[in-house]
């Protein structure tokens, strides 16, 4: 009787975060769509160059990988040796399932559940790996968002607060792992650096983005707006990993630098876009276990 009231309580805590999330993703439109043309934004959409968001698509989908060699780093800390390849499929599964399945179990949740299934390894530390790996990438985010920062903010105090805050943030977060998580000290630097190789290769993606939409790529204002909205969308609090958040942010961020509005919501879309195209090869793994010995 009591199993089952846990059961019922952690479904109904399942549905009422899906349905928070649709109402975040809902209402950050609703708010967007008072504020642009999405006519202008729509004939924008459909007219960008196609190679060149091929090409952003390849950027993603190469940060991605880099993500999932981060990510392994962390694993064999743990004592889970998992080849290389084997690593990536778990990846991308994780991916799709954080974007296409937001009312189930998320990406990263999954990946402990297949592990501690397959490998029998211990919930605690391959979560800790998974949460871990999200915290390298944010290092990496905000050290490079405090030098876009110092480019365009026009205030000292602002690129103070910045470049502090993304120092401080790495200082602290390698003595919570050498005091709290020490089995993941080996990897700290390693990780590290993998994480800023993934953020320069999604930089690099966003300006493949601009260039698609014919936008000089000599405005970094855009570049530090898509960091922004890249820290906010890892918080789960609405639909497909970001969507909606990540749009009201670079909505709002063109207001800030007085960029147009509506390119700030097509940009934003067409990275989603390449997000679907890059994490929809995950489908394959749903039906087909990443971690089968045969495999």
């Amino acid at each position: 009787m009591e199993e089952a009231t846990v059961k019922q309580e952690s479904k109904l805590n399942r549905v009422l975060k899906l349905v928070l999330k649709i109402a975040v993703t809902v209402l950050c439109f609703w708010y967007i769509s008072k504020k642009i043309d999405f006519g202008t934004a729509k004939k924008a959409f459909f007219q960008a160059n196609w190679s060149w968001l091929a090409l952003a698509v390849l950027l993603l989908t190469l940060s991605k990988l880099f993500s999932a060699f981060r990510l392994n780093i962390y694993f064999r800390n743990i004592q889970i040796h998992l080849p290389e390849w084997k690593n990536i499929k778990l990846y991308w599964l994780g991916m799709f399932y954080n974007l296409f399945l937001p009312g189930s179990i998320s990406g990263d949740a999954y990946k402990v559940v297949l592990l501690k299934r397959k490998y029998n390894a211990p919930y605690k530390k391959t979560s800790a790996a998974v949460l871990l790996d999200r915290f390298s990438g944010l290092l990496a985010l905000g050290l490079i968002m405090s030098v876009y920062g110092v480019v365009i903010l026009e205030k000292t105090v602002y690129d103070t607060i910045l470049i502090c805050g993304a120092v401080t943030a790495v200082v602290v977060l390698y003595f919570v792992i050498r005091f709290y998580f020490t089995d993941f000290l080996p990897g700290f630097w390693a990780t590290f650096l993998w994480g800023f190789i993934v953020q320069v290769t999604q930089v690099f993606c966003i300006y493949s983005i601009l260039l698609s939409i014919q936008l000089p790529i000599n405005q970094p204002q855009w570049v530090f707006i898509f960091l922004i909205a890249a820290i906010v969308a890892v918080f789960p609090i609405s639909l497909g990993a970001g969507l909606g958040t990540r749009e009201l942010v670079f909505v709002e961020g063109a207001k800030y630098f007085h960029l147009d509005v509506q390119v700030a919501l097509v940009i934003s879309l067409l990275f989603y876009l390449s997000t679907v195209i890059a994490s929809i090869w995950g489908v394959f793994f749903v039906f087909h276990d990443p971690l089968k010995s045969d495999q």
